[in-house]
């Protein structure tokens, strides 16, 4: 491939890590090579904007927003604005490229942030705090916002709730502020994490923390509450574990949007699943080790050929080759070292 990428690694600040790491990318071959580390403190998670200019980045101030340059993809920070809230854990943007969204894991809320045209981050517009019970469970007895992201339609933004298991919708009104329209009630103590859509936006896949299950879901638009329906429940791990022990983290689809990939901490696996592009069901390829600990966070290489996981525990990033005819993953080269990895974003220049 021609075009040049990198990759930025978000992590948390202490020892050797002191922000977001900046790789290039080697596509052929599959590999990261660290070139420079950029300034921030507790970087749980990036995204950048819609028009390739700028990168957002959960901090401890709140959000950060860089200008990227596109030869080498350097960051430049252009500010950084408080949340009214404790410190996010997801970050994400609308197509339009007017509103950024924040999920906070730790006061279960959930903020809506103004944009300009010229990168900067403008004012908070609106937050909601969501309340409610779970279990008595320690990681689930109350609110925690872990996902936040607009359906592909643009017309509802999910914000996913760990805590109180629970996907709530939300419209987003003419004077930009959240109108709660419905709720996705998911089993209990399941924990769900993460949200993500089919290339086509027929379908979504909500990733369970606790459970260590994805479940699909049918999606169409009733004109004035999103519908979910549920078409199938699927396992993330390998066969035989202990689940008590384990919990999903990471998932991502293919950018031909053939394949589902999950990652499982505790069992410390990658999962590949093939998607039937016409029902939207999931058939489960593998889930195989990623040596390493706590895989948090994966995403796949431009190619689709290589996949890189963050390995919150062990301190490394692992990329293996994805031999999709043998159902297997080759790990390529040593482990990249960097400290707490919490997010990979692979992105072109």
């Amino acid at each position: 491939m021609s075009d040049k990428y990198v990759a930025y690694v978000g992590t948390y600040t202490h020892g050797s890590s002191v922000g977001i790491h900046l790789y290039d990318v080697n596509v052929e071959e599959g590999t990261l090579k660290e070139k420079k580390i950029i300034p921030v403190n507790n970087s749980s998670y990036l995204c950048r904007s819609v028009n390739g200019k700028f990168l957002y980045s959960i901090a401890d101030e709140g959000v950060a927003v860089f200008s990227i340059d596109r030869e080498t993809g350097d960051l430049t920070m252009i500010n950084q604005i408080d949340i009214d809230g404790m410190r996010g854990c997801y970050v994400s943007v609308d197509k339009s490229g007017k509103y950024l969204f924040v999920a906070g894991y730790h006061d279960g809320k959930v903020t809506l942030v103004h944009t300009h045209q010229d990168g900067r981050l403008g004012s908070v517009m609106d937050g909601v705090f969501h309340q409610g019970i779970g279990s008595v469970a320690e990681r689930n007895f109350r609110p925690h916002v872990s996902c936040v992201m607009m359906t592909p339609d643009q017309k509802y933004l999910c914000a996913v709730d760990n805590g109180i298991d629970q996907v709530k919708f939300y419209q987003i009104t003419n004077r930009d502020k959240l109108k709660m329209v419905d709720i996705l009630r998911c089993p209990r103590e399941s924990g769900p994490r993460l949200l993500r859509f089919s290339r086509d936006g027929r379908f979504a896949y909500l990733l369970y923390e606790l459970s260590n299950v994805v479940d699909v879901f049918r999606y169409t638009d009733s004109g004035k509450t999103p519908e979910f329906e549920k078409i199938q429940t699927i396992s993330t791990t390998s066969d035989n574990v202990d689940q008590i022990h384990d919990a999903a983290s990471g998932m991502c689809v293919s950018l031909d949007g053939n394949y589902l990939f999950t990652s499982t901490a505790g069992d410390n696996t990658v999962a590949m699943y093939r998607i039937d592009k016409e029902t939207g069901l999931l058939d489960k390829k593998f889930a195989l080790p990623i040596s390493g600990e706590y895989p948090k966070h994966i995403a796949l290489f431009p190619d689709g050929k290589h996949i890189a996981c963050c390995n919150n525990q062990s301190n490394t990033i692992t990329t293996f080759t994805i031999d999709y005819e043998k159902n297997i993953l080759v790990q390529k080269g040593k482990p990249n070292k960097v400290d707490t990895p919490n997010c990979i974003l692979i992105t072109k220049l």
